[in-house]
């Protein structure tokens, strides 16, 4: 079976459905998940699960993401990007140094409305299926966290930078708050989505690289006896958890960890004493096996799983 985590590098026309449902006929499996929407017209870094990694689906997605994007002022559209319709457009004639500083004071925490052309749900509903309707309805404002903004080209009324954000960004959206803080409108001309989590845009391969390999890896092998060891391009399921302190469970507690109970310091082979107080850890098995991530309880003083892979 195979189990972990595919960097997925989604090219232009297809939507991230899409690319789950490529992989299915691909990896010959059912279980998949991605981590995270990417517009049918962006393009960039789409991690993907398979098996027991999609366990792993919700926590990609509250990780950290960096993008290069094209803002074209002086250009507003019902989308907030260049594929919708131009509601407004207005000569963009102004000092660049005005718009790097209306630009950087987007820099650190604010609250944005998400578009109405989004995968967002209102009452079971797709925002963006409401909107093709002609419905508007009432979106909540949501604390995100722009990082940094590098410009990478100023050539106006076009700006491309590079964006360093939190989960739930758009950044389509943060070019038409930057337009309308400017007073000239404008809207997002493209997308590429360079980071998720420890996912690189320099590692993400395509589809049809995918599928050339499993080719070339799986040869004879049938379907039912593919794992994730025989495929160079399946990350392990721990990949995402590297920045959390490593615990071997001792032999002895083995039979706890495998039914998911608590576990003490004493559970543990070799564990530092300041393992995971405060925070999280992974656990392994004595065979080396990664068994899932458990927290630190300090009422208790134990740890609990968070999330089990086994």
């Amino acid at each position: 079976m195979i189990n972990g985590i595919l960097n997925i590098y989604k090219e232009k026309g297809y939507t991230s459905f899409d690319v789950v449902a490529k992989l299915r006929g691909i990896l010959k499996t059912k279980k998949i998940g991605h981590t995270g929407t990417l517009d049918p017209d962006a393009e960039g870094v789409l991690p993907v699960c398979v098996g027991k990694a999609t366990k792993v689906c919700a926590l990609l997605t509250e990780k950290d993401k960096e993008y290069e994007a094209v803002m074209l002022l002086g250009v507003t559209t019902d989308t907030q990007d260049i594929t919708g319709t131009v509601l407004d457009r207005k000569s963009v004639s102004m000092p660049k140094e005005t718009v790097l500083e209306t630009i950087m004071g987007f820099v650190g925490e604010s609250m944005q409305i998400p578009p109405m052309y989004s995968a967002l749900k209102v009452n079971g509903r797709k925002l963006c299926d409401l909107a093709r309707e002609g419905i508007t309805v009432e979106r909540k404002p949501r604390r995100i966290t722009i990082d940094s903004i590098r410009i990478t080209e100023l050539a106006l009324p076009r700006v491309r930078m590079a964006v360093h954000c939190s989960k739930g960004t758009y950044i389509r959206t943060l070019c038409h708050d930057i337009g309308q803080k400017l007073m000239c409108g404008a809207c997002m001309e493209s997308l590429v989505r360079t980071r998720v989590s420890s996912f690189v845009i320099e590692d993400a391969l395509r589809l049809s690289e995918i599928e050339r390999l499993v080719a070339s890896e799986a040869k004879e092998i049938p379907p039912a006896d593919w794992n994730a060891g025989m495929f160079s391009f399946i990350e392990a399921v721990d990949t995402v958890f590297l920045a959390y302190e490593k615990a071997v469970v001792a032999p002895e507690y083995e039979k706890l960890l495998y039914n998911g109970n608590r576990l003490f310091e004493s559970c543990f082979a070799g564990i530092k004493k300041s393992c995971g107080r405060g925070g999280l850890i992974r656990v392994y098995d004595t065979k080396g096996e990664f068994a899932g991530i458990y927290q630190y309880i300090p009422e208790s003083n134990d740890y609990r799983p968070l999330k089990m892979f086994l």
